[in-house]
């Protein structure tokens, strides 16, 4: 078996494309197809389904991915040691997240991880509700965090236990100094693509009582907070957002809530199939800081 086989497999396992996974590699897509289907033949099964579109991985694809990362991995880092003669590098956890806990707590999260277990890696993929729910499910990925609120279901069945590792409000934020009469005519809102995660949040929070009138200014098809407040930042209207994300902004009175806020959870996922010792170690030390901090409330 070539072992680029495992790198071509990766890579359409990250892409779920072809083309897109053939480009990556640097060659053509058939001999990028050829090459998939040699590893499928060495394993004896079929690794990805090729009617579907974009292109998802089977059963035994999904095992396998996190076979051949494992593999790449150790090989990687005992070379690394040879050539190097240093000691192996440091093990790794994959974690997918939303894009706002990324920049406002995940940070903070993985150094106390690291303070009861010691040094850890991290790749982590930023990205919308529904991407992390793939990358999570597909088995390329051990930890999924995100907010949550009993009005929108999160699809994880019985194998994806979860942690409450803190706590976040939704707000209804804008510039100080807003026209008054806009709490009588209404305040423009800047509102989330439709079928965001953060947009359904923002739904439930604006029906509150206390929320305020608004009307709809400008949509954001991207959806990403941080644009999101940037909007908010300029003076276009009334955002809702994290308040981890605006905490700063809030505390220099470059904004301020205009409305009831809306409490969230944040959680953190794990995939139980993938069962590497240090993704274990990694959730049993989720679990002691969510008992910390459920003590500390």
């Amino acid at each position: 078996m070539d072992l680029n086989w495992l790198e071509d497999f990766l890579a359409l396992a990250e892409a779920r494309s072809f083309s897109r996974a053939a480009e990556a590699r640097g060659v053509t897509q058939s001999a990028f197809s050829r090459r998939i289907r040699a590893l499928e033949d060495w394993l004896g099964v079929g690794l990805v389904s090729r009617d579907s579109h974009p292109v998802a991985l089977t059963d035994e694809g999904r095992q396998f991915r996190e076979t051949a990362e494992e593999v790449l991995r150790m090989l990687t880092a005992s070379r690394d040691a040879f050539r190097h003669r240093a000691h192996v590098g440091v093990p790794q956890i994959a974690l997918t997240s939303l894009h706002s806990l990324a920049v406002t707590f995940l940070p903070v999260w993985l150094m106390q991880v690291q303070d009861r277990i010691g040094p850890v890696a991290s790749r982590v993929m930023p990205d919308n509700f529904d991407r992390c729910i793939t990358a999570l499910t597909e088995g390329g990925y051990d930890f999924f965090l995100t907010y949550h609120h009993p009005g929108v279901e999160v699809p994880l069945g019985r194998g994806f236990p979860f942690v409450v590792v803190g706590k976040d409000s939704l707000a209804a934020v804008a510039r100080p100094g807003w026209p008054r009469a806009w709490a009588t005519e209404g305040m423009p809102l800047v509102q989330y693509s439709r079928g965001s995660f953060l947009g359904k949040l923002a739904q439930i929070a604006q029906t509150q009582e206390g929320a305020p009138k608004a009307y709809v200014a400008h949509v954001n098809e991207a959806s990403m907070a941080e644009a999101m407040k940037s909007m908010a930042l300029q003076g276009h209207g009334v955002v809702w957002l994290p308040r981890r994300l605006v905490a700063e902004d809030l505390a220099s009175s470059r904004l301020e809530v205009v409305a009831p806020e809306l409490p969230m959870e944040i959680r953190l996922y794990r995939n139980a199939a993938r069962g590497r010792a240090l993704s274990s170690r990694v959730w049993a030390a989720a679990e002691a800081l969510a008992q910390d901090y459920a003590e500390t409330e």
